[in-house]
């Protein structure tokens, strides 16, 4: 394998025309030069160099060398710059997996941060769900990937929330292989039309959800949707779903328009405005666990370890 120092050395021994004019270019020792320019000779098989007394000449294959010579080390010189630059957080990348309501609720703020401490830092965004996000980050199309768990699904009438791993959720050692950065715990919250019964509850007071058994129901998201399921069955009832959809916005608006109630996360209620629809404490608590996923090798990276910061105090803010 030709290595950069040895073809730094040809140059110099070409340009110079002996070893001791290049060892006094490159401020290293004749014998030094002689040791190298064996070393090259031995690694590409063949004379470079016609040694005629104190004078040397290239040959053939020794003229093609050094024509190559000067592209390949300033590419090397490129390359190391950039790389340099990156580490420097001069420059560089981020590809950022999100779900809606974190895209909404925390990226934008990090994202401004991050931009205007390191602005030579480039962060591309798309939205998934987990699992999907999880997956898009093991296979490497991603390089951060913000997820969520919900906790297990209390019994009625319990008000401990159990751990995490419910039906259907990351269990326990699900994100094993993967760097975890958790940002925050968000709750489930009743989202009930303005007129509705339970409105007048408010922020000082709370519903179970029980209460809110015969009514009919909008689901979120498949994942939000079947810890939906999981909970109601908890507390004795199955719930009557009318309408659904992964668009929290429009979840908001079908609840304001008076056609149903539903639980959705506290993060997606923030990151839109519930005209006609009123948020409604739920007991027993139930909450999800939401958090930053990287791979263990591009924890390393500068630029991801800067997003991580910024996505930690962007959460600490809510």
């Amino acid at each position: 394998m030709i290595e950069a120092r040895h073809l730094r050395v040809l140059r110099a021994v070409a340009a110079t025309g002996s070893f001791s004019a290049a060892g006094r270019e490159l401020g290293c020792t004749q014998p030094a030069v002689s040791q190298q320019m064996k070393a090259l000779e031995a690694s590409v098989g063949t004379p470079l160099l016609v040694r005629s007394g104190r004078e040397m000449r290239l040959t053939q294959a020794g003229e093609a060398l050094v024509r190559h010579a000067a592209g390949i080390l300033s590419g090397l010189t490129a390359a190391e710059e950039e790389v340099a630059a990156i580490a420097g957080l001069r420059a560089g990348r981020v590809r950022l997996v999100s779900f809606p309501s974190g895209s909404s609720a925390l990226v934008p703020t990090a994202l401004a941060a991050l931009r205007a401490a390191h602005p030579g830092t480039r962060v591309s965004l798309e939205e998934a769900e987990p699992p999907r996000s999880v997956e898009l980050l093991r296979e490497g199309d991603c390089d951060i990937a913000l997820a969520f768990r919900y906790e297990r699904a209390p019994a009625g009438g319990s008000g401990e929330a159990g751990k995490a791993g419910g039906a259907g959720e990351a269990g326990e050692g699900e994100w094993d292989d993967l760097v975890v950065r958790p940002l925050l715990t968000d709750r489930l919250v009743a989202l009930v039309p303005e007129g509705h019964r339970l409105a007048r509850t408010g922020s000082s007071g709370s519903v179970a959800i029980g209460d809110l058994a015969t009514e009919p129901w909008i689901a979120g998201c498949p994942r939000c949707r079947g810890q939906l399921v999981q909970v109601c069955e908890n507390a004795g009832f199955t719930p009557r779903i009318d309408f659904a959809t992964d668009d929290y916005p429009a979840v908001v608006g079908l609840v304001g328009a008076g056609l149903g109630v539903a639980v959705l996360p506290q993060l997606a209620i923030d990151s839109v405005r519930p005209r006609g629809a009123r948020a409604v404490t739920l007991e027993p608590a139930v909450r999800r666990e939401i958090v930053a996923l990287t791979l263990p090798d591009l924890a390393q990276v500068p630029a991801v370890t800067a997003t991580l910061e910024q996505l930690g105090r962007a959460a600490a803010r809510h």
